[in-house]
């Protein structure tokens, strides 16, 4: 699950962090590249020792170049983070997005709602935080079916007494 509860469920302060999935690790990363690599360069081993191979060559790499291109910026989108602090008196909510800038929400904890739009929001099931005048989006970046586990856990959170 891309978020947890960092702290205990019955301390008096409690903290969320939510990320992105990261289906490719490194290792994965450095594997589908090498094989992207060695399929494109099957084709090519009939025209070993002809002039053609080094017509062909850069674009061989160029394709090669452009997955590695491509991956890499998927990797630097998916760098966020979200972290949802609610204590005894505050809910405090800290996005991070992939080009380090940080943005806050903060509200009385008593009167923050969470909303849950399930067709009217840019993804299914769009869970947001309103308070203080604003309301800010939570966990967009889930699944659908995160998505709605989330909101009940917000439920749970934010309705318990402390």
């Amino acid at each position: 699950m891309p978020y947890e509860w960092t702290t205990a469920p019955d301390s008096a302060a409690q903290q969320m962090r939510l990320w992105p999935h990261q289906s490719l690790p490194a290792r994965g990363f450095a594997a589908f590249i090498l094989t992207t690599f060695t399929m494109i360069l099957i084709p090519t081993l009939t025209l070993l020792g002809t002039v053609l191979l080094w017509g062909m060559l850069p674009f061989v790499m160029m394709a090669v170049i452009g997955v590695y291109i491509a991956l890499q910026s998927n990797h630097k989108s998916r760098q966020i983070e979200e972290v949802l602090t609610i204590d005894s008196q505050n809910a405090r909510l800290t996005h991070t997005t992939p080009k380090g800038e940080v943005k806050e929400w903060q509200c009385n904890r008593y009167w923050t709602k969470v909303t849950k739009y399930e067709n009217d929001g840019p993804v299914p099931q769009y869970v947001t935080l309103r308070g203080e005048g604003r309301e800010v989006e939570i966990g967009s970046f889930l699944s659908e079916e995160e998505r709605i586990e989330l909101y009940e856990d917000l439920q749970r959170s934010l309705n318990r007494d402390i």
